[in-house]
């Protein structure tokens, strides 16, 4: 196991709206030693294919507003998988079922995780203001 990487301030722009949507759970790896096209992968779960469109969508319009516009998107309407793709930062919505069945996070077991554990907590605690 990889020692988990640090959570940079230009990483959470992309975290904040997932945790807005109360996501079911979220992970952030980082890639940039591993592969030459994205350095981060950011795995969003939601709870239904409708929380899937509807968290797609509001990162979309949230980090369009900050100035951020996705490269490519696919897969919203459909709901089950979405993929938001910013250049350095790639972002996977996935519904329960299908992030099981794709198992992302296997694929990159060998990447550092990124602790986004401290921003969560920092988060909900901000939350309950």
């Amino acid at each position: 196991m990889t020692k988990p990487a640090s959570l940079t301030d230009d990483l959470k722009k992309y975290l904040t709206p997932a945790f807005e949507r109360k996501a079911k759970s979220i992970a952030a790896i980082d890639v940039k030693k591993l592969t030459s096209y994205t350095d981060t992968i950011i795995i969003i779960e939601a709870n239904s294919q409708r929380q899937v469109t509807a968290i797609a969508e509001y990162l979309i319009k949230t980090l369009k507003a900050g100035g951020i516009k996705a490269i490519g998107v696919e897969g919203i309407k459909e709901g089950e998988w979405a993929l938001l793709d910013y250049g350095d930062v790639i972002i996977h919505v996935f519904e329960s079922q299908k992030k099981s069945f794709y198992d992302i996070e296997g694929l990159w077991a060998d990447a550092p995780r990124i602790d986004i554990t401290g921003f969560e907590k920092e988060y909900d605690s901000k939350e309950e203001l």
